[in-house]
Formats: structure tokens, C-alpha cells, sequence
């Protein structure tokens, strides 16, 4: 067994549903490795995101990392990661979304340094680009798919899509910090409430506001909660409809620990925390049918997906205590950052042993 000594992961979205993934991840491996990221600064980072992450884990900023694509910017950071990796010299690089994933396939041949992906949603998959663009999207990732290195998707609906590019692929399951959510739990004040449905997240294409909002027309005498704000507010328009604006991690919690139903209209996701957390904290949760969402919710089983506002009616209407339990279930045996952990450092090993994973 080969004894791990440095991780350099490359994070370009350091935002969102990604941050909180490599925070939990980089701390919870931090232990027995020498972690490094590579990060940029994006508009949904926390201003204190340093605080969240191991003192111990050393944190980079390249300076050219862009959203946007900008083939000038996008060559001064193959040059800015080249020297980082030349400057620490780690056993493994492991690349974090759609960006990073290709900026790195063109920096590193993946034969000198193992080299990962993960992509956190593939960005031909977002509906909110034409089609054009999603073609395009489509074509960067199967010629990138042709590099010496090893997909490793965030559940099993990515892991599928990637086997559409590439055999050399994997996967590992999406996880929460129980411990970290448990403690935010047991602080929260519950109260009498109504009935009440929630969701969490930015008001954007993605979450589907627009459904969102003629699920809660149709049902007038339940009181519906949108958990955050975003550019597509104004559409939600029901009067039974409440949004918080953004507030605090621990206030989000509480309030989606006085709630009932977790509803999740998305268009596309990839594995989304904010669901694992509705399903932790054992609230029903009634999804729309789409990778991703499918892949941690079995219909009639942890939790309802559905496919027209009738079966988003009917499902929250239900009794759901067998599926909210099995959900919590699923969570600690299945969606928890160790297991995760755990499961990165099998894969890993075994590549720094020697192992075949990334080729025959």
C-alpha cells in the first residue's frame, strides 16, 4: 500500500454546491494527506471561506481562472497550474468542474501525475444554454475524454454520461457532513407551524421557478417557502409563496427544520446537497424526474419523483413516514462525507499502488 502524500485539487467553481463539496471532502482527508487547492474566486464564494477549511490544507488562488471563456486568460492559466504543479509536486491532481476539467486535460498527460475528474454537472447538460452551445459543451468534453485520465462523477446518472466518452470512469456518491449538520440541527428552534412545502437555493433557470410556482397556485391553502433569492424572483407570483432572501447557513436549517415538504422542481442537477440535507433532517421529498434527483430518490420508496404538476399535487398530499425514514437511512449508510472519503481514498491508492483504474 503506497502511503498518500500530496492532493492538489483544482477547484475553478469555487461556489455553490462545489465549495461546500471540496470544504467537506478536503477536511475530512486532511488527516492522513497533504492537501492542496488550487481555487478561484467566483461571486457565489463566502467572503470567509478561508475559515471553513482545515487550517492544515493550503489554499492557492490562480489569478486566471475565468468563468467566461477567454482563450488568452484560459493559456496564462494552463501556465499559472503548470507552475503550482511544478512548485508542489504532487502525487495526484484532481480537477473540479467543467472549467478546471479541461484547462487541466490540456496542462497535464496524466502520465507523469494521476490525474482525476470530476465535472458536477456536465455543462451540455444545462437547458439554459441554446443548443449550440451545448453541442459545443458536448464536443470540448469528448475530445478532452481522450486524455490519460479518470472520470470520477458525483453519482451514478453523471457516472453514465461519462461512459457515453470514456470507460475510464467511476464514481462516488455525493455526502453531507452529518456531524457538521447534526450540530446546526440541534440548536434549531421548532415551533407550531402549517403545513408548509420548501425549497433551498438560488431563484434561477435551473431550479425551475416556474413550476415551482403552479404547483403552489394549484394547491392556494398550503403555504410554500423558497429558501434563498436569485435574478428569476419575480416569478414566483403566488400569493402562498414566501421568499427569505439569502440568510444564514443555521437559519436556513431551522427554518427548513419547521417545515414539511421538500419540493425540488429542477431542470438538471447533479447530485444536490441541499436534498441529502432535506432527507437527513427527514422531511418528505418530492422531486422532479431528472439525473441526479432519480439517482438518490426512488419513487414510492424514499421519496416521490414526479413528472407533471398533477404528480407534484398528488405526492405532497401523501403520507410519507416509511419513505422519510428509509431516506434517512439511505443518508447515513450512503450520502455521508466518511463514506465518501472512504470511498476517494480506496481509489486513489490503489492508482498510487500501481493499480489499473485509469488504464489496462
Amino acid at each position: 500500500m503506497v502511503s498518500m502524500k500530496k492532493i492538489l485539487y483544482i477547484v475553478e467553481a469555487m461556489g455553490g454546491g462545489v465549495f461546500t463539496y471540496i470544504v467537506d471532502l478536503a477536511n475530512e482527508l486532511v488527516s492522513e494527506n497533504d492537501i492542496y487547492i488550487a481555487y478561484a474566486i467566483r461571486p457565489q464564494t463566502p467572503e470567509n471561506f478561508k475559515e471553513y477549511f482545515d487550517k492544515r490544507i493550503h489554499l492557492i488562488e490562480v489569478k486566471n481562472f475565468s468563468r467566461e471563456i477567454d482563450i488568452r486568460r484560459e493559456v496564462r492559466a494552463i501556465r499559472e497550474i503548470k507552475g503550482i504543479v511544478k512548485e508542489i509536486q504532487p502525487d495526484i491532481i484532481h480537477l473540479h468542474s467543467s472549467k478546471a476539467g479541461v484547462i487541466g486535460r490540456i496542462a497535464f498527460n496524466g502520465k507523469d501525475i494521476p490525474l482525476f475528474y470530476t465535472p458536477h454537472g456536465y455543462s451540455f447538460l444545462m437547458k439554459n444554454y441554446k443548443p449550440l452551445k451545448r453541442m459545443t459543451f458536448k464536443v470540448i468534453e469528448t475530445i478532452c475524454a481522450k486524455r490519460r485520465c479518470m472520470t470520477i462523477s458525483c453519482g451514478l446518472g453523471e457516472y453514465r454520461e461519462t461512459l457515453k466518452f470514456t470507460k475510464y470512469a467511476s464514481y462516488v456518491n455525493n455526502a453531507i457532513n452529518i456531524a457538521e449538520l447534526q450540530k446546526i440541527i440541534s440548536k434549531a428552534k421548532l415551533h407550531d407551524h402549517p403545513f408548509t412545502v420548501f425549497t433551498l437555493g438560488r431563484i434561477c433557470y435551473q431550479k425551475n421557478p416556474v413550476l415551482f410556482n403552479q404547483i403552489a397556485e394549484a394547491l392556494p391553502n398550503i403555504r410554500f417557502l423558497w429558501i434563498g433569492d436569485g435574478e428569476l424572483n419575480s416569478e414566483l407570483k403566488s400569493k402562498n409563496i414566501k421568499v427569505t432572501g439569502w440568510i444564514e447557513r443555521e437559519k436556513a436549517i431551522e427554518i427548513s427544520m419547521n417545515a414539511d415538504v421538500f419540493l425540488l422542481t429542477s431542470l438538471w442537477e447533479g447530485l444536490p446537497l441541499s436534498l441529502l440535507e432535506a432527507m437527513y433532517m427527514k422531511k418528505l421529498c418530492v422531486v422532479s424526474d431528472i439525473i441526479g434527483n432519480h439517482d438518490v430518490i426512488k419513487d414510492k420508496v424514499n421519496g416521490y419523483v414526479c413528472r407533471s404538476v398533477d404528480e407534484f399535487i398528488t405526492a405532497i398530499k401523501q403520507n410519507g413516514d416509511k419513505l422519510i425514514e428509509k431516506a434517512y437511512e439511505d443518508i447515513e449508510k450512503k450520502y455521508n462525507v466518511s463514506v465518501q472519503a472512504r470511498e476517494y481514498s480506496k481509489i486513489y491508492i490503489e492508482v498510487l499502488s500501481g493499480g489499473n483504474l485509469l488504464y489496462e
